[in-house]
């Protein structure tokens, strides 16, 4: 499937990666149809609207920078994904990056995750009910707690 996106110009994708969110993203609703591809810089994702080329995020699992990381996801929201529980294996969960020209100051959206069903390719966006997480992350300084943490 061929699609013309911001980063890379025109791709062949594989069907596989065309993600269809049930309400779109929170200010972009009436964006429904994704293509969710690999970085040419992991551990970050390419998040591409199949309908507008200006329209891409840039994603994170943010397990990556915050290994405890849990959403704390509504049974209702889980259930709207056909998942049954939080750890189960089809979740996938992200975080829209946003990236200033100051790069060191990359934040992440750990309040509102992108989660999606890796089997049947549907995904929402959720309010996590967690109030440890924020809209804004900075991943580089978590990155370093992270690393403190895991060295004692």
């Amino acid at each position: 499937m061929m699609i013309d996106t911001k980063a890379y110009g025109e791709l062949d994708i594989d069907e596989r990666q065309r993600i269809t969110l049930q309400k779109g993203l929170f200010g972009f609703e009436g964006f429904t149809e994704f293509a969710l591809m690999d970085s040419e810089h992991p551990p970050f994702y390419w998040f591409q609207s199949l309908d507008e080329r200006d329209i891409a995020f840039v994603l994170i699992d943010p397990r990556v920078f915050r290994p405890d990381y849990s959403p704390a996801v509504s049974t209702e929201d889980l259930e709207a994904l056909g998942i049954l529980k939080e750890g189960d294996a089809n979740l996938l969960v992200f975080s829209i990056v946003t990236i200033p020209e100051d790069q060191k100051r990359m934040t992440a959206n750990l309040q509102g995750p992108l989660l999606i069903n890796r089997q049947t390719r549907q995904g929402r966006q959720i309010i996590s009910g967690d109030e440890r997480w924020h809209v804004r992350h900075s991943i580089i300084e978590e990155m370093k707690h992270a690393g403190e943490d895991t060295a004692c």
